[in-house]
């Protein structure tokens, strides 16, 4: 049985989020602040990862002063980190230096559909076994145009359920070729869980040839023999790389039950650093 969210209030010590976040993106040029029902995605990230109730604080990490100023508006905290970070990860790496946290749970700012029960699934394995280290949540595909979708990271795991590789190219090969026999096929869901001390080293591995190649950061990790443990979901959720992603998960927006949640009284972002 799989650890309830009052216990992983418990058992898991200070657990922070932080969201990376920088105007420079090559696919979608200042997508953190592209709107969506008139408010900016990565508050709308921002908000919905706050009504976690897991977390202690949630913060925003940015080399921007623009989205700084965005997330201040509506009241988030933010962190300055350096502008010369190729990675999320390494950007998050640095933003938790400023805090005292057992794990932090980087979610990249495209993922503008993240719920609380996203958030728990990817925390819950770190408690239930301590030789977990480093979680990322996994979705299954199911149409062939998502699994020709560059821009959707593909992902395979292990016996364990531990990965194996992330590619942005169609893995398995022939998964939804006619007559296949519904290999299934699951894409990369950028909610991912350190722990504190994997967190550091981590940022300390040089990058490697497949990470650069790919452009994922969890590659790092794989082909420095670190262990990534998936964890599957059921909720949809749709990642904003181009500007029809934007209009797509808008459309989804509108009939989410969180978004009339975002201006209730007590939404708290935490501690400010």
């Amino acid at each position: 049985m799989g650890v309830l969210p009052g216990e992983l209030k418990r058992g898991a010590g200070k657990v922070v989020a932080v969201i990376p976040a920088r105007m420079g993106s090559s696919r979608f040029p200042g997508k953190p602040l592209a709107p969506l029902l008139g408010r900016t995605m990565v508050e709308h990230v921002a908000r919905r990862a706050a009504m976690c109730e897991l977390l202690e604080a949630v913060y925003v990490a940015t080399c921007d002063e623009e989205i700084r100023a965005a997330v201040e508006s509506f009241g988030g905290n933010v962190v300055m980190t350096s502008g010369a970070h190729e990675r999320a990860s390494d950007r998050v790496a640095e933003a938790a230096g400023h805090f005292d946290a057992e794990v932090v749970v980087m979610i990249q700012g495209d993922e503008p559909l993240v719920t609380p029960r996203m958030i728990e699934a990817a925390v819950a394995p770190l408690l239930e076994d301590p030789n977990v280290s480093c979680v990322n949540l996994a979705r299954r595909i199911t149409s062939r145009g998502e699994y020709l979708d560059r821009n959707t990271i593909k992902v395979v795991s292990n016996a364990r359920g531990d990965a194996l590789y992330f590619s942005r190219a169609p893995i398995p090969e022939g998964a939804f070729a006619r007559g296949a026999a519904g290999t299934p096929v699951f894409k990369q869901v950028c909610v991912i869980p350190f722990r504190r001390d994997f967190l550091r080293e981590f940022a300390r591995l040089p990058q490697t040839p497949l990470e650069r190649a790919e452009s994922v950061d969890m590659l790092r990790a794989v082909e420095h023999g670190r262990p990534v443990r998936l964890v599957e979901i059921e909720e949809e959720t749709h990642a904003v790389d181009t500007p029809e992603d934007l209009r797509l998960v808008e459309a989804m927006l509108r009939d989410d039950p969180l978004v009339r949640l975002y201006d209730e009284a007590g939404v708290n972002f935490g501690r400010r650093v």
